[in-house]
């Protein structure tokens, strides 16, 4: 079955105690929308809706399931559920707070805190409309915290499987967080091929396209993806790609004298096109993100007239035990 454009939820509709205000965006597996609760407060609801699967006519509150397509529809609004549910455990100011998730409309729905703000994709566009790169101190702060959000996420046996930067948020005041685990509840249905993963060329590793060997390692990738995409302006080359012909490197190599070696060799490093020569813990990803690169040392403070005359009076003394006086340490 071909996907589809579904009809939206009427604006002003009310629903579980809450009221829909409009659609602010749609996607292959759902629907979200802004709306208030009962005390007013704004809130994003995401209702399940693969657009392969269902569809809902204008003026309608059912979407139409035909027999052929029920038994996976059913299966991924049960992981649809159980992904609102793993999430609501999920507490972290780096990843999207889920409040509530129910069942109407014979779909279902997960209520997140709404935040106002841009993706990071957004971001990128806008600096690269004023010729302006993505700075390093950015690129490292911004994904020092990804990577924290992450972790949560895999503590909890989740992994994210579309990372990129049109999933990452950044509030108004800076800090980002991780948005759109939509392929997260696709990691125990491998069997049924219907509900695969949704990967995004050029941010997903070959593993994903395998359907096959997946872990921390799979999202490590597409960490290296989105940070190449801020430092370049358009994702790497495509992972099915690389397989066959690898054209990165000379990427890469633009990169040197634009940022650190140390980002870049990072970036090298989570885009292996093998699982295993990828960082294998996100811990490794923060710390090296987290480095500083080395100082150079600091040039010793300019000679006094009392350092000239000491150094004079040892000379004309013969001491081999006279010293030139030692710049201060410099702690960081």
């Amino acid at each position: 079955m071909a996907a589809q454009n579904n009809a939206p939820l009427p604006d002003g509709l009310e629903i579980a105690g809450y009221r829909i205000v409009k659609k602010i965006a749609s996607g292959g597996f759902s629907i979200v929308y802004l709306a208030y609760d009962t005390d007013g407060v704004a809130v994003a609801i995401k209702e399940y809706l693969p657009s392969s699967l269902a569809l809902r006519q204008e003026g309608e509150l059912v979407p139409s399931v035909s027999k052929a397509n029920l038994a996976v529809f059913r299966i991924g609004l049960k992981c649809f559920f159980e992904e609102g549910r793993a999430l609501a455990r999920i507490s972290h100011p780096n990843v999207v707070s889920v409040l509530n998730f129910f069942r109407a409309h014979e779909t279902v729905y997960m209520v997140m805190a709404y935040e106002s703000g841009h993706s990071l994709q957004e971001h990128i566009q806008r600096q690269r409309g004023k010729g302006v790169k993505v700075g390093e101190l950015f690129i490292r702060t911004i994904f020092t915290q990804v990577v924290k959000g992450l972790r949560e996420v895999h503590a909890n046996k989740l992994l994210h499987l579309d990372l990129k930067p049109a999933n990452i948020y950044l509030r108004t005041d800076g800090t980002p967080m991780l948005l759109d685990f939509g392929a997260a509840r696709q990691t125990v249905n491998t069997d049924m091929p219907t509900l695969t993963p949704m990967y995004t060329p050029g941010f997903a590793p070959p593993e994903l396209y395998a359907k096959t060997g997946m872990g921390p390692w799979t999202d490590i990738y597409s960490i290296g993806a989105s940070i190449f995409a801020c430092m370049v302006g358009s994702p790497p080359q495509p992972a099915d790609q690389r397989k066959t012909e690898d054209k990165m490197a000379s990427h890469f190599d633009k990169l040197e004298g634009q940022y650190s070696p140390a980002l870049v060799k990072l970036v090298r490093w989570c885009l292996e096109v093998e699982p295993l020569d990828r960082p294998q813990s996100l811990f490794a990803v923060q710390k090296a993100l987290q480095e500083k690169e080395p100082a150079a040392a600091p040039a010793p403070p300019p000679a006094t007239m009392l350092d000239r005359l000491r150094g004079l009076l040892g000379r004309l003394g013969g001491s081999s035990t006279a010293r030139a006086k030692a710049g201060p340490d410099t702690l960081i």
